[in-house]
């Protein structure tokens, strides 16, 4: 590879790492042709762009990129893919599931989810359990409905006791 072509692609990185929220570091080593293809699909459609990545160049990215990615850097050793995906816990679900199949690959490496740094594999369950944006908004609504309903269903329930005292009396 020539210095010019190095240069680009830390440019097409750096303009990748810019452009994404959530960056996920995973060692896909050791994974034969057709488990690597199975990997490829899921990520499609699931909506995460897998890609492998040079070590060096990533690093160069990553000090080019406006971003803090702290101690990720350090884990850029061996084989190393990225992946890409706008709901930040996407590619962490998706190596969960893809584990029940496959004994231990793709291992994660690290992670850059909503401005936060995971770095190693133990990390991958606090990856899982953070919930997408669409789930907060919900999460959130309900919270908001929930006294309205209380005082409309104690509402309704005290009106049904008042008209059955009323009516008892007006029937004696």
């Amino acid at each position: 590879m020539t210095r010019e072509e190095k240069s680009q692609v830390i440019q097409e990185l750096t303009t990748t790492l810019a452009d994404n929220n959530n960056i996920y570091l995973a060692d896909i080593s050791g994974l034969n042709a057709e488990t690597t293809s199975n990997l490829r699909r899921a990520c499609f459609k699931a909506g995460i762009k897998l890609s492998v990545v040079k070590n060096t160049l990533l690093a160069k990215a990553m000090e080019a990129s406006d971003k803090d990615f702290g101690d990720l850097p350090t884990v850029l050793k061996g084989n190393t893919s990225i992946m890409l995906a706008e709901a930040a816990n996407a590619p962490a679900k998706l190596i969960k599931d893809f584990r029940k199949k496959t004994k231990d690959r793709p291992i994660l490496k690290g992670a850059f989810a909503e401005e936060s740094v995971y770095i190693g594999d133990d990390q991958l369950d606090a990856l899982v359990d953070i919930k997408s944006r669409e789930e907060l908004i919900g999460e959130i609504i309900g919270l908001l409905q929930s006294p309205a309903k209380n005082v409309v269903s104690a509402l309704q329930s005290g009106g049904n006791k008042l008209s059955g005292i009323i009516k008892t009396l007006s029937e004696k």
